[in-house]
């Protein structure tokens, strides 16, 4: 851990975070420590109407004494309100604080781990954020106040002293068992949710290939696993939280009927006025109240740990990239050194120590069998496989190294699964940044999609849908290569552009690509179909992760042609 004047809240980026809000904290101690003095006067008020008022007949004490009173309610009234204002404005500006490093920090993390689902960071910071707002961190400020109310009772009377300590500790008791026992249930419950949910949200992406081949029979039972598992787990967590509750409720209504007859009994001695008995039950109950409350909002306090737990590891295991790095626009000078690209629960390397070079004006495509690694080699060279060692340089520096913020408007890329947004065809094209109407219609037009748009009823203002469903594969293909053109950029990589055109798409695929070139962009293209070659200035012929060869085309083409020819011949040769 680090030693430094902010001591724990130094040990992450979360927690220094909170550290930030230290003078919000400060003030809200105050206030409590206001509130829970000026609990003090009902006690008080008791004690003087019963002891003092009642036996004096004196209206003019009552009033002054309701009026005082009234008062010292309105400022601990006051109080309450100012310290739940301060951390609801204080919740606020930390979910402004952390609400883009979470978004950035999530999309980074679901890049890594390659589709996994990680909107629940998002929930984490609201649980957080509710919990530092809610009755649980009251609960946490009342609780130190608990020994002043124990004081009173002591000067009360001793035996009123022990009998709040014996149900204190009773309570405490109860917090300490549900720590021990509803901890792990709870957090094995919310995981067993969380991936129902994300069985369940996986499986709807793919309804349309589930319904037709009589698929969701089988998965249904699957998810009926799943979620019988977690309907189990969140049953016997909430059975135990319910049980806990019970017992809490049991202790208070024993403590509040016991603090009475204890007092009553020390009436009946002598050793205590009648106000006392009623003032001191009272404040008994007021004594144990936070405990009661840390018992009643466990549970709360459980799920906001967790999210606490799962916000600091995915900010710590994606830090926040630095602000200054700010450059040139690149020229486009792609590099890749040994690079090597492995995958999770897989022995051989997907990629191995791949190195090859391409140069703006160029356009070098990349050939291969299925499962040959290309659209793994694509992904390395914009710098998104998370899984990778080696080198990647774009203009001499690692692209891992740019900004992307800085480096998106530089790059385009196509990936073989076509993924549109909601919106406009004009926001996809854009890339949902300000418009540039006259940059959308050149990527159309590079990309033949231009009078296609037009015959939609409102063109470029149409909406495409949640996840282009309204269009046909070829069209979102298109869409998806004018995204990648859009604003001329630097580096384009395209990987199996062709997949879904037809022979008209595939001419304007052509088209665009030389006219990159012609614009000094460094063009990459990934396929398995040779009818692009044409346009190719560089060949890379990849082979189970491997470069067979790489070159100029016409010389990769005819090694191949003369490697091709040998092959045939060897068993002539033979006979």
């Amino acid at each position: 851990m680090m030693t430094t004047p902010s001591g724990f809240f130094a040990r992450s980026e979360l927690t220094r975070a909170l550290w930030a809000f230290r003078r919000e904290f400060v003030i809200v101690a105050v206030f409590s420590m206001v509130a829970n003095v000026l609990m003090l006067s009902p006690t008080l008020y008791m004690l003087q109407v019963y002891d003092r008022v009642l036996i004096s007949h004196s209206e003019l004490t009552l009033l002054m004494l309701s009026l005082i009173t009234l008062f010292l309610f309105f400022v601990g009234a006051f109080a309450e309100w100012m310290r739940s204002r301060v951390l609801v404005r204080a919740g606020m500006r930390l979910d402004d604080m952390l609400s883009t490093r979470v978004f950035n920090a999530s999309f980074e993390s679901n890049l890594r781990q390659m589709g996994s689902s990680t909107a629940k960071a998002f929930g984490d910071l609201v649980q957080v954020r509710q919990f530092l707002t809610g009755n649980g961190i009251f609960a946490l400020l009342d609780a130190p106040w608990a020994p002043v109310y124990l004081a009173v009772l002591f000067f009360l009377h001793p035996f009123l002293g022990y009998v709040a300590i014996f149900f204190a500790l009773l309570q405490a008791a109860l917090v300490w068992f549900g720590h021990r026992q509803a901890v792990a249930p709870a957090e094995q419950a919310q995981m067993a949710s969380l991936q129902e949910n994300l069985y369940v949200q996986t499986k709807l992406r793919n309804v349309e290939v589930l319904e037709p081949m009589g698929m969701i029979h089988q998965l249904r039972r699957h998810w009926q696993t799943l979620h019988g598992n977690a309907k189990d787990l969140q049953g016997r967590s909430q059975a135990l939280t319910h049980r806990l509750s019970a017992w809490s409720k049991w202790v208070r209504y024993s403590q509040q009927s016991l603090a009475l007859g204890a007092g009553a009994l020390l009436v009946i001695d002598g050793q205590l006025s009648a106000g006392a008995m009623i003032a001191a039950n009272v404040l008994m109950t007021r004594a144990l109240a936070p405990i009661d409350m840390l018992v009643g909002t466990w549970r709360g306090f459980i799920e906001a740990r967790a999210a606490f737990r799962r916000l600091e590891s995915l900010l710590n295991e994606h830090p926040e990239r630095d602000p200054a790095l700010t450059r040139m626009a690149p020229t486009g000078v792609l590099q890749l050194r040994k690079v090597v690209a492995v995958a999770p629960q897989r022995a051989e390397p997907i990629l191995k120590g791949v190195s090859l070079a391409a140069q703006p004006g160029t356009v070098t495509v990349v050939l291969g069998p299925s499962g040959s690694g290309k659209s793994t080699l694509a992904r390395c060279m914009i710098g998104i496989w998370p899984h990778m060692s080696g080198e990647v340089l774009l203009d001499e520096r690692p692209i891992a190294g740019w900004s992307r913020d800085e480096l998106g408007p530089h790059l385009g890329y196509l990936p073989q699964d076509i993924e549109l947004f909601e919106g406009s065809i004009a926001e996809n094209i854009a890339r949902f940044g300000d418009v540039d109407a006259d940059k959308v219609i050149a990527a159309a037009q590079q990309a033949g999609l231009h009078e296609m748009i037009l015959r939609f009823p409102k063109g470029y203002d149409t909406s495409i849908g949640e996840a282009g469903g309204l269009l046909s594969g070829g069209q979102r293909q298109r869409i998806g290569l004018a995204r990648a053109l859009y604003g001329s950029p630097a580096l384009v990589v395209l990987d199996e552009p062709n997949a879904n055109l037809d022979d008209v798409g595939e001419a304007a695929l052509v088209r665009a690509v030389q006219a990159l070139k012609a614009g000094g962009s460094t063009v990459v293209l990934v396929t398995h179909r040779p009818g692009i070659l044409a346009v190719a200035d560089r060949l890379v012929i990849l082979r189970n992760g491997s470069v067979e060869a790489e070159g100029p085309r016409d010389t990769v083409l005819a090694a191949l042609r003369s490697a091709q020819a040998n092959a045939a011949q060897a068993p002539l040769a033979a006979a």
